[in-house]
């Protein structure tokens, strides 16, 4: 597995909420929960967020809010869908 900067996987998680715009940019996106790839019109669920008058995407494989679009800047590769994986959800980053 890549070797990736502690400060990277915490920059990825901002773009993992209130994201719909920057989703709908994205020619692919990740969940970082269920590590799956797919394309931004396969995401059919949002999550509106009141305070921010913007929507976060929903995995339309898991339906948890862990998703990342390719404009974000970072790639969407497994090993580091994995990183983000271990880092958020097996609660050695945070």
């Amino acid at each position: 597995m890549e070797n990736i900067e502690k400060g990277d996987l915490l920059n990825a998680h901002k773009h993992s909420f209130s994201n719909k715009d920057e989703i709908l940019e994205s020619a692919v996106c990740g969940c970082f929960h269920c590590i799956k790839i797919f394309r931004p019109n396969e995401i059919t669920a949002w999550i509106e967020e009141i305070s921010e008058n913007m929507e976060t995407a929903k995995c339309p494989f898991c339906g948890i809010d862990s998703v990342v679009g390719d404009k974000s800047g970072y790639p969407l590769t497994i090993d580091f869908l994995k990183s983000m994986h271990n880092a958020f959800f097996l609660d050695w980053l945070i």
